[in-house]
């Protein structure tokens, strides 16, 4: 009986004194439910409250360590149109790139991009380099074109940003943010697609323009949207950070007409011009490749 619940039911008289009651006549104890709908520690079969579900949601959600899968997907949650309107953004900037992200900068964008820019180049460099070698007897196509411009993508979309980031850091910048600099660069390379489509030709100079401006648009891009953050330091250390961007961007423009568009590109080594008459060009293919890589 201890552990069981009672209802009790009191006859008042007509008096209403509950100080005349006997409680042998008028009390009336019976069992009851109200411990089992009431008692929350006890499981009732029915779901939890919106709030309470939530509440616990939100505590276990909270931690998300770095070795599962759940850390890495925040990184990711954006949708197809929310993607679309940031390449667009990159394109055809209006406003600064960081209102657009709206706080959620992300990784989806700027992996896929620089994705179809290396595979892009690696077309487009096979296509240049069968058209320099043409007439030459047969052509064999060179994976480390591949392999280049995966390194050189995605090794320069990963870590200038993460350089940016901890320099902006030291140098006393509290607005600066990797996530956001990965998807500012990262969202930066989309103009590298279409020059990618269109730099193979043999015409030398059109190459160059197509470079030219694909740098162009998006150092312009970078500058736009990393002034804010690199004004937050003093005058003097902006200005360093400032040519420091437009400088490694240059290099990234400079390695990509070098190496992917150039007839006799020393990317692959310079193979189809060994022979007589060709001076030596192996070797020199190969310290040039050896230099960017």
């Amino acid at each position: 009986m201890s552990r069981s619940g009672y209802d009790a039911v009191v006859d008042v008289d007509d008096e209403g004194d509950l100080g005349h009651t006997d409680l042998r006549e008028d009390l009336e104890f019976h069992q009851s439910n109200f411990s089992s709908t009431t008692n929350l520690n006890k499981p009732s079969g029915l779901p939890l409250p919106a709030t309470a579900s939530s509440s616990a949601g939100g505590q276990s959600g909270g931690k998300k360590l770095i070795w599962t899968l759940g850390f890495y997907s925040q990184f990711f949650d954006v949708d197809t149109t929310s993607v679309l309107q940031r390449c667009w953004a990159a394109l055809f900037p209006r406003a600064n790139f960081l209102d657009v992200l709206e706080g959620n900068p992300d990784l989806y964008g700027p992996f896929w991009i620089a994705t179809t820019v290396v595979l892009i180049l690696f077309l487009g460099g096979t296509i240049s380099d069968y058209l320099a070698s043409t007439g030459r007897g047969n052509f064999a196509y060179d994976f480390r074109l591949l392999s280049g411009a995966a390194g050189l993508v995605y090794g320069y979309t990963t870590f200038i940003p993460v350089v940016l980031y901890l320099a902006l850091r030291y140098f006393g910048s509290e607005s600066a943010n990797l996530l956001e600099c990965w998807a500012l660069y990262g969202y930066s390379n989309l103009i590298w697609i279409p020059v990618a489509l269109v730099s193979w030709s043999p015409i030398k100079i059109l190459n160059w323009v197509f470079v030219g401006v694909g740098f162009g648009v998006s150092v312009a891009f970078l500058l736009r949207n990393l002034y804010p953050v690199l004004s937050a330091t003093d005058r003097q250390t902006s200005k360093v950070l400032l040519v420091a961007v437009v400088a490694l961007h240059f290099g990234l423009a400079i390695a990509i007409k070098v190496l992917f568009f150039a007839h006799g590109s020393p990317l692959p080594g310079g193979k189809e011009e060994t022979g007589p008459g060709t001076g030596g060009g192996d070797g020199d293919g190969g310290d040039k490749q050896a230099m960017f890589f």
